[in-house]
């Protein structure tokens, strides 16, 4: 990790809480985050944020509004409006104060035949909308075992990055399908290097100082026991989490790692 840049961790709920849940979830965790604030002094701390359901935003935005937690939607639309039943346009998202989106999940992709060029699509959305996307990439098993990872990977990044200008804002998740929901989880070897791939992409494809800046997260089965050694790679800044995100006691454990882990980096 780059002492640079300032470690993310980000809890995906995918459908789970509902407005009530979510409201008094975030409401102990906002309780959680400032009491570690207050007995940590100025030191510095490891970004926090969560992606509830579309129906539980509000009920967070009105709880972390004007806090250091963030929170973002799991999906958009490349369409300011229109036609499109059941989708969210960026703006309803930031008039909401959400800071991130995610886009090209895989259980996007792979449920809801969602495609590189629409990922394309929704990332320049999102930043026209004053959101910073939060980018999914990754390989399924087959193709990790044919060899293909960082043929996958690259495919992915060029169709949503390939057209974006240098000063675009946003933050890329490597998550491996094979480790989503599995109870797998990449080796810190295997995790460090699609991350170091992916930051010479940036640096190659995009400019030396986005790769430099842009946060790389890691996701797929990330736990309190395993997410130390995730941070020790040299370009992982952070994660993406999903099961271990409903839980308030792992979820503020991965927090705490992340900062205790930035807090040796800087002293």
């Amino acid at each position: 990790m780059n002492r640079t840049r300032i470690p993310l961790v980000a809890g995906n709920w995918k459908m789970n809480k509902g407005p009530a849940e979510a409201g008094a979830f975030v409401r102990d965790l906002l309780e959680s985050s400032t009491h570690a604030e207050t007995s940590a002094a100025a030191s510095p701390r490891a970004e926090v944020a969560v992606f509830p359901p579309p129906v539980s935003l509000p009920a967070v935005a009105e709880v972390l509004k004007g806090t250091p937690i963030a929170y973002g939607g799991q999906n958009c639309h490349w369409k300011s409006k229109g036609a499109f039943t059941g989708e969210t346009a960026p703006a309803f998202l930031a008039e909401l104060g959400c800071r991130y989106v995610l886009v090209g999940h895989s259980e996007r992709r792979n449920l809801f035949g969602e495609n590189d060029e629409t990922c394309g699509k929704k990332m320049a959305a999102a930043l026209a909308a004053g959101i910073e996307p939060l980018l999914c990439c990754g390989e399924t098993l087959s193709e990790r075992e044919s060899g293909l990872t960082f043929k996958v990977v690259e495919r992915q990044l060029r169709a949503a990055l390939g057209g974006l200008p240098a000063a675009a804002q946003f933050t890329v998740a490597y998550e491996p399908v094979w480790a989503i929901g599995t109870g797998r989880t990449a080796t810190p070897a295997q995790a460090g290097e699609a991350h170091a791939f992916i930051r010479q992409w940036l640096g190659a494809n995009l400019a030396p100082e986005v790769a430099t800046r842009t946060r790389l997260l890691y996701g797929g089965s990330v736990k309190p026991d395993n997410f130390g050694d995730l941070l020790k790679q040299p370009d992982v800044d952070g994660a993406l989490i999903g099961g271990a995100s409903l839980e308030l006691a792992s979820f503020s454990a991965l927090a705490d790692s992340a900062t205790s882990y930035l807090t040796g980096l800087i002293s």
